[in-house]
């Protein structure tokens, strides 16, 4: 409609006086109205647009009718109210024109106009309020939409907002975890480093007994073994978490797996006068494992234990199978694990609060190596406490290997007691004192032995002294121990010269390539004299 109250009416009547004189009582009445005189003129019309109203006359010309015609108005597509003027009062068309929405009848009569006017006015009004309502609805669904598209834009808002809270707060816990890791890697460093300078001092003092001396021996050994396992460590998580462990399976029996972990930690366990029961079921049980990693596993579980318990306790040690699964219990008198630390006593850098009697050390991360070489195995590892005060109990669960189908496990041969021979041994170590004091050890065995600081020196050290085996570092100054190694083999009487990796670097990638670069060996500073003294005898031998 125009406005709200002018519409434009078009009168199908084929007798124009009477289309006239209703014309102009709706111009009067404040409409615009127009004329057809056929139902094709009306139709055509309509076609064109702006039409609010029909008055249809039912008797047209043409054999049509007003209703036939306001029925081709629909199936064309257009929604226009219709008011048929009649003068019949046939019950069956009124009852079609119904069916066919027609709003209204005018009957032909002397009164007709002033019948008409206000049937205008009030199908008019009956159109506009039905099209307010339905613009309202409309509205009133647009703005439910709308609300609630802003609802779920709130909640979905909320719930970002919390992710990104609780994402900044893991940030925190990360960042916070990682600042107390260096400092207690820089605590944990510090600590043998303290009881080794002060060793170096007495052994300085030519006073010193002989007894005093031994002692002095022992415990910067044992010292130097504990920063040994730190590094260690650390080398270990890096490569689990980059993928870069490989795990050397075969056959192994679950006793062998315990016995390597118990002499591992028994020095701990002795050292705090407790007890340790092991029970392993009698028979074979077999594992498709890596022996060290899973006594790597185990001697964790046990360190663990002897630590966070007072002086004098016990640790009892189970295993058997069950199912197709080997399960290895180890349960301690300890001070047991706090509720709320259970789910993250395997997350990395954790450490649950001790009393000061227990304060043992360590950077967090032995569980986390534990519960990563375990799922390697294809295994899990579950820890039980009933809460502080109150022990602990760590649950290790292994496929087993069908005993119709497992092979008899390899031994390891055990060089230890074998004196290595007399070799001529090259040491090429840029640091001074690791090349010196190397050479010393390898010349107290009975070595003859020469020491130089870079590759330079080593080829022109070796051209006379024609070394049987050569110990490289990798990191020389002037070159690398890879090119070097290659120099030396391709020197007159040097072809037959055992080289070895002597290096800081321990990845297996670096294995690898030391392999390929020729290297019989590669051993990784600080060397395990025992290691390194099996090593010449196995040289010796081939």
């Amino acid at each position: 409609m125009a406005s709200d109250q002018r519409a434009t009416v078009l009168i199908v009547e084929d007798d124009l006086g009477v289309a006239h004189l209703v014309r102009a009582r709706l111009e009067r009445a404040g409409h615009a109205a127009e004329t057809a005189g056929t139902a094709e003129e009306g139709m055509e019309r309509v076609r064109r647009g702006g039409v609010d109203l029909l008055v249809l006359d039912q008797r047209l010309p043409s054999g049509v009718s007003g209703l036939q015609l306001y029925e081709r108005v629909k199936t064309a597509g257009f929604d226009v109210p219709a008011i048929l003027a009649t003068g019949f009062s046939d019950e069956a068309t009124l009852l079609q024109a119904l069916r066919a929405g027609v709003r209204d009848f005018v009957p032909k009569t002397a009164d007709y106009l002033n019948y008409l006017v206000p049937a205008v006015e009030r199908v008019l009004k009956e159109v506009r309020t039905e099209r307010e309502l339905a613009e309202t609805r409309a509205s009133a669904r647009e703005a439910l939409g709308r609300q609630r598209e802003l609802e779920a834009e709130i909640a979905e808002r909320k719930s970002a907002e919390k992710e990104r809270e609780k994402a900044q707060q893991a940030l925190r816990d990360a960042d916070r975890r990682k600042d107390e890791f260096l400092a207690m890697l820089a605590h944990e460093l510090r600590n043998p480093l303290a009881p080794i300078r002060n060793a170096l001092e007495i052994l300085k003092l030519s006073e010193a007994s002989p007894v005093i001396q031994r002692q002095t021996h022992e415990m910067m050994e044992r010292q130097v073994q504990l920063m040994v396992r730190l590094v260690d460590d650390l080398l270990d998580v890096s490569r689990i978490t980059r993928g870069k462990i490989e795990l050397r399976k075969e056959p192994i029996e679950l006793a062998a797996v315990v016995a390597r972990a118990v002499e591992t930690a028994r020095p701990l366990i002795e050292a705090r006068n407790h007890e340790l029961a092991v029970d392993i079921a009698p028979g074979s049980l077999l594992l498709d494992g890596d022996v060290v990693r899973l006594g790597q596993v185990v001697a964790n579980l046990l360190n663990n234990a002897a630590k966070y318990m007072e002086p004098g306790g016990r640790i009892w040690l189970k295993g058997g199978r069950e199912g197709d699964k080997v399960v290895l219990r180890l349960r301690d008198a300890g001070i047991g694990i706090a509720p709320e630390m259970l789910p993250q006593i395997f997350d990395l850098f954790t450490q649950a609060d001790h009393p000061p009697s227990l304060s043992q050390g360590g950077l967090g991360i032995g569980l986390t190596l534990v519960r990563r070489l375990v799922e390697m195995h294809g295994g899990k590892v579950e820890a039980h406490s009933d809460g502080l005060g109150r022990g602990s109990e760590f649950v290790v669960i292994l496929p087993a290997l069908p005993e119709t189908n497992a092979t008899t496990p390899k031994r390891e041969k055990d060089a230890a007691g074998k004196a290595a021979p007399t070799r001529r041994v090259l040491v090429v170590d840029d640091n001074v004192d690791s090349a010196d004091s190397m050479a010393e050890l390898l010349r107290v065995w009975g070595h003859e032995v020469q020491a130089v600081n870079n590759g330079s020196a080593a080829l022109a050290a070796a051209s006379v002294f024609r070394p049987g085996v050569a110990l490289l570092d990798i990191d020389l100054p002037d070159m690398s121990g890879y090119e070097l190694a290659r120099q030396l083999r391709a020197r007159d009487g040097l072809s037959g010269t055992a080289f070895v990796a002597l290096t800081g670097y321990g990845q297996d990638e670096d294995r690898r390539r030391s392999a390929e670069a020729g290297f019989r060996a590669h051993l990784v500073k600080p060397v395990d004299p025992e290691a390194l003294r099996r090593l010449l005898a196995t040289l010796a031998d081939g």
